[in-house]
């Protein structure tokens, strides 16, 4: 009951313009939900939404919160921690650390034993469709565990989601640390690579055997998520990040560590929001990219619109409880767009 009953507290920015509510009967509260956006806010907040920020440029269009968010309030963005790895990689790809087409064994090197592992790329890796699973639904294994998996299915045949892979990338960026003389920090290195150029205050990166869980674990305020995306939109430090948006032929609806509302796509589950209806944006030609965790936690990214959506709930158990109704990421976006 406790979200239902925070429905009548909200803190919103519009336009530039701070307004703060404390009940639904305040000016600032009925000036939100009769403005633009209207739609978009009253359906996150009836799926126990925290907070919904969009931006387009530089130019903050809306930032709202409602359930007990508030601007200088972290939440878990859970699997949207993915998609700081798909950047990651690209920009190893740019230094010349890199080649994603060439074997995971070549720094894994107890797969070239393995006649199926060691056919593994890391763009294979990265995109699902290694065949490796390991771990769970919010129990990653450790780096050593995710390389010791064995495959469920051939290199390339399927779409996989599961947290194993982006072990085991974790520890290829150990080990090439450790290969170059530098101390196998992950962490620090994805501070200094994706995190700090960026500006982002990550208010917390789980840990586990040591090491940071490269499948979920990051922290997030909305504004600070936001900032990630718009340093991603404007070209991440000049990361070419074509493979993000590309996806693979077991899932065109997943590139290196992003999920693309395309045709074709597999979701993670069936209750992840996105369905076969993600196709309908593409075919209207908007070209939305997500970092997306359990929950609904949301980072749309529209470039050709210039355009990123930051969307956070106070998690997943209530929505997997049936508490809240459903999600869709293409009825939330086709109000935000209504909104503009």
């Amino acid at each position: 009951m406790g979200f239902l009953m925070d429905l009548t507290r909200r803190t919103m920015t519009v336009a530039g313009g701070a307004f703060a509510a404390l009940g639904f009967g305040s000016r600032a509260y009925a000036q939100g939900l009769e403005g633009p956006f209207r739609d978009a806010l009253t359906y996150s907040d009836e799926r126990g939404g925290v907070s919904v920020l969009v931006q387009r440029g530089p130019e903050v269009l809306l930032e709202a919160y409602a359930n007990g968010g508030g601007p200088e309030r972290d939440w878990p963005i859970h699997s949207g921690t993915k998609s700081l790895s798909g950047v990651m990689a690209c920009e190893l790809v740019r230094e010349g650390w890199l080649d994603l087409d060439a074997p995971v064994s070549d720094i894994i090197t107890e797969w070239q034993a393995d006649p199926a592992k060691a056919t593994i790329t890391t763009r294979g890796l990265l995109n699902l469709t290694s065949g490796l699973v390991a771990g769970g639904f919010g129990a990653p294994p450790t780096y050593v565990e995710a390389v010791a998996a064995g495959l469920q299915t051939a290199p390339g045949a399927h779409f996989e989601y599961n947290p194993g892979p982006f072990q085991v990338w974790g520890e290829m960026v150990r080990r090439m640390l450790a290969d170059r003389g530098y101390l196998p920090d992950v962490l620090g290195f994805y501070r200094s690579r994706v995190i700090d150029p960026a500006a982002v205050q990550v208010a917390d990166w789980r840990l586990h055997g040591g090491q940071p869980t490269l499948p979920t674990g990051v922290r997030l305020t909305a504004r600070e998520w936001a900032k990630w995306g718009r340093w991603v939109l404007d070209g991440a430090g000049g990361a070419d990040l074509t493979p993000c948006w590309t996806g693979s032929e077991a899932n065109p609806g997943y590139g290196l560590c992003w999920w693309l509302l395309r045709p074709g796509l597999i979701a993670p589950a069936a209750r992840s929001g996105m369905g076969d209806d993600g196709a309908e944006m593409a075919e209207r030609g908007e070209d939305i990219r997500l970092a997306a965790g359990a929950g609904e936690q949301k980072l749309y990214l529209l470039p050709e619109r210039d355009l990123l959506v930051v969307r956070q709930s106070r998690g997943f158990g209530t929505a997997l409880a049936g508490f809240v109704p459903g999600w869709s990421d293409t009825e939330f976006m086709r109000r935000v767009l209504r909104g503009l």
